[in-house]
This record gives C-alpha cells, sequence and structure tokens, in this order.
C-alpha cells in the first residue's frame, strides 16, 4: 500500500513560504487501561508501534489486539494483551542518552533474544543497495522521518514504515511483521535509514533478524551487540558499498 507524504507532514510558514513538516505528536502505549510508556511520534500505524514496542522489551511474545483508547483516542492506543512481567516504573532502556550500562545492556538482550538462524547467504552488492530501495515518500516531503525496510533475500521490499523516531520506524515494521506472522525473522532482512544505535540492534535481536543493514555508521555497542548475538551488521551502506562489522558468513562476494 502506498503511503500518501502529507498524512504524516503538515504545512507551516517560514519566510514568507509554505513549506511541510514532519508531523510528531505523543503516543501513550496502555495495557489493559493502564499507561505503560509514552513516546514521541508521527502519528499512524500506532498500534504496530505498540507491538512492536512491547515484543522488544520482552513483555509480550506473540500478536494481540490493540486500538485506540476510548479517551484521547488521537495519541493513546490500548492494548490487549497479558504481559510476560511487570515492567516496573523505568525498566526501559529507552535513547542513547540515558546512561546504559553496556554489559547490563547485552545481558538484557540475552534474556529476551536467542541468536538468529544461521542464514540467509546474501550478496555484498544486494546489502549495499538495501538503502536505494527503501520507499521514503515522507522523507522526500519533508527530509525529516526516518524508515525501517522489511525485505526478503532477494531485496523484494516487505514492509517499509517512516517516522519522526528510528526506533519507532523499527517497532512499526516488527509490530506488522508479528502481526503477518514473520517474527522471528528468519530469511528477512532489516534496512534502516541513519546510523546503527544500540537500541536498533536490541529491537532487531529480539525479533530474530539475522541481518541489520544501516546507511551511517554503528556504535561500538551496537557492533558488540550483533556480534554477541551472532547476527551479520552492516553500515555506510550507500554508493554500491557497505562495511561489514559482524557476522560475514552471511555476506557473499560480489
Amino acid at each position: 500500500m502506498a503511503v500518501d507524504p502529507l498524512r504524516l507532514s503538515a504545512r507551516v510558514e517560514h519566510d514568507g513560504v509554505w513549506d511541510r513538516v514532519a508531523i510528531e505528536e505523543p503516543l501513550e502505549i496502555r495495557v489493559r487501561g493502564d499507561a505503560l510508556a509514552v513516546t514521541m511520534r508521527t502519528p499512524g500505524h500506532d498500534e504496530e508501534l505498540a507491538l512492536g514496542f512491547l515484543f522488544g522489551e520482552g513483555l509480550i511474545d506473540a500478536p494481540a489486539g490493540a486500538g485506540p483508547s476510548p479517551d484521547l483516542a488521537a495519541n493513546t492506543v490500548d492494548v490487549d494483551a497479558e504481559l510476560r512481567f511487570a515492567p516496573g516504573r523505568r525498566r526501559f532502556y529507552t535513547t542513547s542518552s540515558c546512561g546504559v550500562c553496556g554489559k547490563g545492556a547485552l545481558a538484557e538482550i540475552a534474556v529476551h533474544a536467542p541468536p538468529p538462524s544461521p542464514g540467509p547467504t546474501v550478496s555484498r552488492a544486494l546489502l549495499a543497495s538495501l538503502p536505494d530501495r527503501l520507499r521514503q515518500p515522507a522523507f522526500e516531503a519533508t527530509g525529516g522521518l526516518h524508515a525501517t525496510g522489511l525485505f526478503d533475500v532477494n531485496g523484494t521490499l516487505v514492509v517499509v514504515r517512516e517516522d519522526v523516531g528510528r526506533h519507532n520506524a523499527m517497532d512499526k515494521v516488527i509490530g506488522r511483521a508479528l502481526l503477518d506472522g514473520h517474527v522471528p525473522l528468519r530469511g528477512l532482512l532489516l534496512c534502516v535509514s541513519c546510523r546503527l544505535s544500540f537500541e536498533l540492534v536490541q529491537k532487531a535481536a529480539v525479533a530474530g533478524a539475522p541481518v541489520l543493514v544501516g546507511v551511517g555508521a554503528p556504535t561500538s555497542l551496537a557492533v558488540q551487540a550483533a556480534a554477541d548475538r551472532g547476527m551479520t551488521l552492516c553500515g555506510f551502506a550507500r554508493g554500491g558499498r557497505v562495511n561489514v562489522y559482524s557476522g560475514s558468513e552471511r555476506v557473499l562476494a560480489g
């Protein structure tokens, strides 16, 4: 389904002209009426975002029903699920600036993310081409959104989502894959239009992704986490080239 970039952007005036900017609004994620988390996101696919977030945190392990809450419906989503454990008030590893201990972060992944399947094997050229295969109409209209795409081993785009938050774009794709029965992501490739931070590797690992490709650079903890989980991590995918930081056994020459 084609994405209408106008739904993800708003018109604003600057210097006497009109421009389009990405929409950013808060979303409160509730579970059976209880508030769990608030994230700043681009509206759209909120149910997928909530499910992907909960799955990535290890709070659910299967699809669940989700929909707008009766109150504040536009910015609240309620998930009908039995959580695997009580999350507590400050359980979540949220951003790269929250001071996460590297050892604790890696241990957290190990709890919820078994190593991915051995395959698939993919050519370096195909991995390098994935960012060019991402459809980003809202980014082209605003310059202000990140994208995550899920591809098959032939480089065919399965699903793509755009959002002001790179972690949200990833959550939306994983939430969609969860609903479609594609999790764990065996034999599928994830590609992001940004740098490769620990949080993205964490979410990809929990979803069982064997390969994660990014346009930008990886962080040290992202490389360490990917290697620890047996994931193929590729960065600087641009101009027909790509760097392979871990899991080179899945990458074929050419």
